[in-house]
């Protein structure tokens, strides 16, 4: 007896002493693991761990571009000692140092910007979440991964790797020239062969942060958003995405020789002709004295936003994605696009009137003139000058989304979802560009005032739209009002508004005005080849 109430209290000391280990291990280290160093392409890497998410910032996933690497592709990274914390973002591209000033976080500027940031809720490495990647706007003229609204902690909540990338801009990505064809074959496209970069980035190393290369959508925001539409059509990112979400962008009218109408990127030889009248507004000879100049001499002489753009070089960037999405030979992935219902709010300025509406119309519109006349009202001044503003908004923005939609629900294999967001403030026409960004990233900054009880459920469903898609590549889920697959037939779309729901698109006889001038235009451009 006395035996077994020794080994009682034997046995009760080794359970309090266990206990006493549990209690030190676990005071010892976080309630969760967490990821906060990873070994990835160049070295190691250590981030920073906040409220359940990983962030690792200003991680390189390509040499600096400066020197003579300027206007080349992107070159293999140079490898680092020891571990590089990634706590700071990388450099903005070379962009207007004034709006830089005011929109990229006060990171600075420069062609040193190859940089990507990463933010994981994964908790170890074999999780294999979906990724998303995101792709800035600006025009192809601005932008950066630093700019506060793109801040991935709350989709990272959400349960996704959230990846931003950099990439050249202006005439640092999209400068075309004779000489530079001659050296790589192209020109003309760096700012999307670094997307690419990025991408090929993201499939071999997301697996240290707990993502799933295997699951990557893309995803951005006007010039982010049209990239997301070239990279369906660029050979060399076949395979380094499985989902694409494009946000009042798409590219789908052909190749421009001239200045036509709401066509956006130049053949070969037109952005060379711009390129060489370029190297002599700097006043040098050849390439070799324009890869010696300082960068900000480059800037400066650079020109309004949409002088430089990427250019159908025929290598990186095919000239016509339309004829190729038609005929099936693009990389082709489950879509979610749309637009809002404003987008030219931001661009149109100035007053119209009736007569002056009808005469632009006819003056760039040829064979469509009258089908666009009759799709937009232009009785009265307000009338012109609402039009004035959905004429930019279908033939930059909503016809090539359209386009896109329409021919992946024909001829490929998988399936569309369009949105029409139209949620805005009650003294506007609609929602305005770029509107939606808050409501995606969850982020909503003083700029713009404090959000509203209808911004937040907005948000919420937004975002959870968004996060499905990139896990299984349907938006849809229990709970969430059913988003239908688009359908040529029904035109099904939804609305992001008051009342979100699937409607049909509100501006489709303006879309199918857009059908017969793009059409006109596709026959001419094979006609000048």
């Amino acid at each position: 007896m006395k035996l077994l109430t020794t080994l009682a209290v034997v046995r009760a000391s080794f359970r309090k002493a266990a206990l006493s280990v549990s209690i030190v291990l676990f005071l010892a280290y976080p309630a969760h693991a967490q990821i906060e160093t990873a070994s990835v392409t160049g070295g190691q890497v250590e981030g920073v761990i906040n409220d359940g998410i990983a962030s690792f910032k200003g991680i390189p996933f390509a040499a600096p571009p400066v020197g003579d690497l300027r206007w080349r592709a992107p070159q293999p990274i140079k490898p680092w000692t020891g571990v590089r914390k990634a706590t700071k973002y990388g450099y903005a591209p070379m962009q207007d140092p004034r709006i830089a000033l005011l929109s990229t976080g006060g990171v600075g500027i420069s062609e040193d910007c190859l940089y990507l940031n990463v933010w994981t809720p994964a908790k170890d490495r074999g999780e294999k979440l979906p990724v998303m990647v995101w792709v800035y706007g600006g025009g192809f003229a601005m932008g950066a991964t630093s700019t506060p609204i793109y801040d991935g902690n709350h989709l990272a909540k959400k349960g996704v790797v959230l990846v931003s990338i950099g990439y050249r801009v202006g005439p640092f990505g999209f400068l075309a020239h004779p000489e530079l064809t001659a050296e790589e074959g192209g020109s003309g496209c760096y700012g999307i062969e670094d997307q690419v970069a990025g991408l090929k980035w993201v499939h071999d190393n997301i697996a240290q942060f707990g993502g799933d290369p295997s699951r990557v959508t893309i995803f951005g925001e006007s010039a982010g958003g049209i990239s997301v539409c070239m990279l369906t059509v660029v050979p060399s990112a076949r395979g380094l995405f499985q989902r694409a979400i494009s946000e009042s962008g798409g590219s789908m009218a052909p190749a421009k020789h001239d200045a036509e109408a709401a066509m956006m990127v130049p053949t070969l030889k037109l952005a060379e002709q711009n390129g060489a009248r370029f190297l002599k507004k700097l006043g040098v000879a050849d390439i070799k004295a324009a890869r010696k100049l300082n960068a900000y001499a480059i800037q400066s002489a650079s020109g309004p936003m949409g002088t430089f753009w990427p250019v159908a070089d025929g290598q990186t960037l095919p000239a016509d994605a339309y004829a190729l999405h038609e005929s099936g030979q693009f990389n082709d992935t489950p879509i979610l696009v749309g637009t809002n219902s404003d987008e030219g709010a931001m661009f149109v300025h100035g007053e119209r009137t009736p007569a002056s509406f009808e005469k632009l119309v006819r003056n760039e519109f040829g064979p469509a003139a009258d089908a666009i006349l009759k799709a937009y009202p232009h009785a009265t001044n307000a009338e012109a000058f609402k039009s004035s503003k959905d004429l930019f908004r279908e033939g930059t923005l909503a016809w090539p989304t359209f386009a896109w939609a329409s021919l992946e629900s024909r001829t490929g294999r998988n399936k569309a979802y369009v949105y029409y967001y139209d949620h805005h403030p009650a003294n506007s026409d609609g929602a305005n560009h770029a509107a939606e960004l808050q409501l995606v990233f969850g982020n909503f900054l003083r700029l713009f005032g404090n959000p509203t009880t209808e911004d937040m459920k907005l948000s919420d469903l937004m975002d959870s739209y968004w996060v499905n898609f990139a896990r299984t590549g349907d938006p849809n889920s229990a709970g969430l009002p059913e988003w239908p697959a688009f359908d040529t037939g029904k035109m099904s779309t939804m609305f992001f508004d008051d009342a979100p729901s699937a409607r049909p698109l509100p501006n489709l006889q303006k879309l199918q005005a857009f059908d017969v001038y793009f059409a006109w235009r596709r026959k001419d451009a094979r006609t000048l080849k």
